[in-house]
């Protein structure tokens, strides 16, 4: 019965030598998995993307809810809040997962110095276009009330979006200097 448990032992052994080989390897691959980065969304320029999210949801979703297509002005609005918002969705994923670090070939500060300068623009054409069209309708509809609500969040991104704009050329600005 000893001989059984010397036998034993030493696959058994081997068996907790090859499992922890195992997971050092392992180890290893779990460098490879994305890192959420907490800090990212305390920052200002995190803090800025989330009001941007959140604001540019409202515009979406309020000149959506009515029949914007009677105005075609209001297209403009909404593919503006559509197409912004899915990009700040998609950079927000990459700055809370840290993707970024394992692409240091593509600039990101330049990528998000011209992104939201890009969006700050557009989304004050489109508050402009939002505010004319508001003076078309009638006060009183429903839809009046959701363009005027939806102009006031655009104007409110549009400033959001500078804000970043700045915040990303100071960031660019330096990362040129070092």
């Amino acid at each position: 019965m000893e001989e059984d448990l010397e036998s034993a032992a030493p696959s058994d052994s081997g068996t907790r030598t090859a499992a922890t080989a195992g997971s050092g390897s392992d180890t290893g691959s779990s460098s490879s998995t994305l890192a959420y980065d907490k800090h990212f969304v305390c920052s200002a320029p995190g803090l800025l993307t989330l009001i941007e999210l959140v604001c540019g949801l409202l515009v979406w979703m309020l000149v959506g809810g009515t029949e914007y297509l009677q105005v075609p002005a209001l297209a403009w609005v909404m593919c503006v809040a559509v197409v912004c918002w899915v990009m700040t969705v998609s950079l927000l994923l990459i700055c809370l997962t840290s993707v970024h670090t394992r692409f240091p070939h593509i600039p990101w500060n330049t990528l998000g110095l011209c992104f939201n300068s890009i969006a700050a623009v557009l989304y004050t054409v489109a508050a402009l276009v939002g505010t004319a069209s508001v003076t078309q309708a009638r006060r009183g509809r429903h839809s009046y009330n959701s363009w005027m609500a939806s102009t006031i969040c655009a104007f409110l991104v549009a400033v959001c979006y500078a804000l970043s704009a700045r915040l990303s050329f100071r960031t660019w600005k330096d990362g040129r200097q070092n």
